[in-house]
Formats: structure tokens, sequence, C-alpha cells
């Protein structure tokens, strides 16, 4: 039997008449009528009879009204992406791929706010060492995080906000005694964030630019260490601006604007097409934008 003629017998079985069930499924009294003499041919049972000017069901169509209700409502469940889904029942680990900063500023929001819906999700964070390789296509990480870089052709995109860079050194750095221009920026001893070691980048660019130079003394692989550095040296060091404020403050430091045109950096999430329609993947990575979004 066709999904068409279990709409129909479901329609019949609701309505207990021809013209009203035609009604509900948009055709005409009679094609039901025909619908439905098919429908007792395939059962071996009237389904509905007359009874005065209306039609009564037998016990037969009692019997099947709730079980054809049900049997179209799991088809729907089946066809139908997201019908049905229910974060409360989901039993999965994500992994997400994002660097220290992000990661310090947002895995707390995000596992709050999922553990509230979903107690038996767990979120696995990993470092970008997978970035710019196959992660998303083999299905290594559920979601790549951060500045976006060389992507598979494929790979599913969605912008989440714009966030500036700013400098950050400790609070009685002598670069806060006077107005930060680029000269003076220039000046201080910078430290370098670089997971594969690259000294050189956009604030680099930037000051050449203008006929100068930074020096970088030393280079480290993540943003924590840098902050910690610069805590306890003359150091200069990046962050986002707006992001950790309690932290930048508790370790003793303070933020600048960097005296430079620089274009803000634009964070986004990634993730494969096979994910696209995954009721559970598509509630994880809305989650995933509220906790950038609105840390």
């Amino acid at each position: 039997m066709d999904l068409n003629l279990l709409r129909a017998l479901d329609a019949l079985l609701q309505e207990n008449s021809v013209t009203r069930a035609a009604e509900r499924l948009g055709t005409s009294p009679a094609a039901v009528s025909r619908t439905l003499a098919r429908l007792r041919r395939a059962v071996g049972d009237p389904l509905l009879v007359r009874a005065g000017q209306g039609m009564v069901p037998t016990p037969r169509a009692l019997e099947l009204r709730e079980e054809v209700g049900a049997l179209l409502r799991g088809c729907d469940n089946v066809l139908r992406p997201g019908a049905g889904f229910d974060a409360v029942h989901l039993r999965r680990t994500f992994t997400v791929q994002a660097n220290d900063l992000l990661l310090a500023g947002l895995a707390g929001t995000l596992t709050e706010r999922i553990h509230e819906e979903a107690p038996h999700v767990d979120v696995v964070f990993l470092p970008e060492a997978l970035e710019g390789g196959p992660a998303l296509r083999q299905g290594w990480i559920d979601v790549e995080l951060g500045v976006l870089g060389r992507l598979d052709p494929e790979i599913r995109t969605r912008a989440l906000v714009e966030m500036s860079l700013v400098g950050v050194a400790r609070s009685g750095h002598p670069l806060f005694r006077g107005r930060i221009d680029a000269r003076r920026f220039a000046a201080a001893d910078h430290i370098g964030i670089s997971r594969l070691g690259k000294r050189l980048g956009p604030i680099d660019s930037a000051l050449a630019e203008l006929g100068l130079r930074r020096r970088l003394p030393v280079v480290v692989p993540s943003h924590t260490s840098a902050m910690m550095l610069a805590r306890d040296t003359d150091l200069v060091a990046l962050t986002l601006a707006g992001w950790l404020p309690d932290t930048v403050s508790a370790l003793g430091l303070r933020t600048f604007p960097i005296p430079l045109d620089l274009a803000p950096l634009e964070l986004g999430m990634a993730w494969h097409p096979r994910n696209a329609s995954d009721p559970g993947h598509r509630w994880f990575r809305d989650h995933v934008a509220a906790a950038v979004t609105a840390p």
C-alpha cells in the first residue's frame, strides 16, 4: 500500500466523511470515493458505512484509526529532517577544532548550554593541528571554528562575528606612560604567536608600509602562553577585543588599540555537508554559534 493511500485512509477515518476528507486532502469527493473503494478491497472491510445522512466507522476502522495515524507520523519522521528530534535523548560526542583563545572564552558557556538540554552529549576540543587538512572530510572533527583558511570545496561555512585584534601588556608596562602610536608600538618587544613558528604576519606588513619594524624576541604556539609571558615581562602580546576581560584583568594585564589600519578578523564555523541536515549536528552548530556571538 502506497503512502498516499494511507493518507487518504487516515483522512477518512478522522473525518468519517468523503466530502470532508476530500477537503482535507485537497482533492475531489469523487476521487476520494474511488480511493475508499480501493481501501475497502485492500482491507476486506467496508470501513465507513452509511448511517442516515452521515457515515460511521466499522469496528475494523476504529481499530485502524490510531494505528494508521501512528504509522504516518513515523513515516514523516523518517522523511522530514529533524522531525521528532529531542536533544534530551541525544547520546553523542562532538569534536570541535579551535585555538586556545576561542576555547577559553566559549567552552564553559557552550558546555553549560548543551548539558541543560542534552545531558548525555559530550564535547571534545582539539587544537588547530588539523587545520587546512582533510579533518572535516574524513570525519575526524565535526566543526572547525575560527578564522577559516583553505577548505575543501564542498565544505559548508557560516560567518559568525567580526572581531578586532588589540595589544595586551602588563598594567605597569612603560608603553602606557604615553600615547601609543605606531612608532612606540613598533619599538616595544613583542611576542609572536604561531603554532608553526611563523614570525611575520599582517601587523608586520602594516608596519612595513609605515617604514617601521617590530622585534619579536620570542614566538610561542598559543595565546594562553603569550598572555602568561606578557604578565611576567615587558613583552607585548595580542588578543581579541572584548574577549575574556575578567581573565585579562585577573592576570594584571591591560589591553590597548593597535595603532595600525588592520582589517578585522572574520570568525566562522565550517562543517562537512554530510552533516548539514542531521538534526543533532544542526542543533550543536546552533549552540556553538550562540556561544561565539554571545559568550
